[in-house]
């Protein structure tokens, strides 16, 4: 491969100023030649000459790399991708031409990571339910002591050893929490691993980090929810679908648990939604990745897979067929 690769950007034109700001054009620059005021929203756009691109550099919106694209761009080697998923663009012919791929899923993870923690520390101190009860009584006697919150030695059940449940547990180690962890593939030193049955009975706080899968379509049911006990709090920034929502409706309008939902099943939710009236549902519209500010870490990400990729190094954050089964 040339020192300076032909690249191409490919994604919604609307991202690629808050992922690549002035400063990092700048240093795209040094290692790839790209033309940063082309930007491929589609492949028949009558601007492009792929017979030449070795590097995609991808994001939000980027069409599927079927066999008729790749057929038109011979010498495409790698594809970087600034943002997580790569589900949606990668297919079959990628993985048959040999094709390098790369994620920022680990530069979005770190803001995923940090809401989650949030809320956990905020649920434990009965942040939400305090909240709305103020609300609604306008006073609180000051030297009330409240028994039932606090974050010391309760118990956290984390669901899934991906990339945010790794980090979630790494961003918790200085609390003292109680945390365990369900997942049937990846072991994580020095954390309880338990069943998922085990991690729901005995958690106070529950965090969801597992893929959209088959397998992990409505992992948490009318039978699983149950199990949770009274007071127990759900946190899900991962997928909707891992949560049946009439089930958990069904047991918020108990008032037994309280959910803290980033995403949902559908999303975004129709407007009649029980959850947008129910006062133990916090609902946030799916921001707890990459957003403002944060975006910009996953274009400084992908550069420095192509600096590695430009030196003949591997990939640090590379995707494969295989991966693609397991991960979001």
């Amino acid at each position: 491969m040339s020192p300076r690769p032909k690249a191409l950007f490919a994604m919604r034109e609307e991202h690629l100023a808050q992922l690549f700001p002035a400063p990092l054009l700048r240093r795209l620059d040094t290692l790839a030649d790209i033309d940063v005021t082309l930007v491929a929203e589609h492949f028949d756009d009558p601007r492009l000459d792929l017979s030449e691109t070795e590097i995609l550099i991808t994001g939000w919106g980027c069409p599927p790399l079927d066999a008729a694209v790749l057929a038109r761009a011979p010498r495409l080697r790698g594809v970087l991708h600034a943002a997580g998923s790569v589900k949606s663009l990668v297919t079959p012919a990628c993985w048959e031409r040999g094709l390098l791929v790369s994620s920022a899923a680990e530069a979005n993870a770190v803001p995923v990571a940090e809401y989650t923690v949030a809320s956990i520390l905020l649920a434990g101190k009965g942040v939400f339910a305090l909240n709305e009860r103020y609300q609604r009584e306008r006073t609180f006697t000051l030297a009330e002591i409240q028994p039932s919150i606090g974050n010391n030695g309760r118990t956290v059940g984390i669901v899934g050893a991906s990339r945010i449940g790794r980090k979630v547990i790494e961003l918790l180690s200085p609390y003292d929490f109680d945390l365990c962890l369900y997942d049937p593939y990846t072991l994580v030193p020095g954390v309880r691993q338990v069943s998922l049955e085990e991690l729901l009975r005995r958690s106070d706080i529950v965090t969801l980090h597992a893929p959209a899968t088959a397998e992990t379509t409505h992992m948490l049911d009318h039978e699983r929810l149950a199990l949770l006990p009274d007071g127990a709090v759900l946190i899900n920034t991962a997928r909707g679908t891992l949560v049946d929502t009439e089930a958990l409706i069904a047991e918020l309008k108990t008032g037994r648990l309280s959910a803290i939902l980033d995403v949902t099943e559908p999303e975004p939710l129709p407007p009649d939604s029980p959850l947008f009236d129910l006062p133990n549902a916090f609902l946030t519209p799916h921001i707890a990745g990459s957003h403002g500010n944060e975006v910009s870490r996953m274009g400084a990400a992908v550069l420095d897979e192509l600096e590695r990729l430009v030196a003949g190094l591997p990939l640090a954050h590379g995707v494969t067929h295989d991966d693609l089964e397991r991960v979001a």
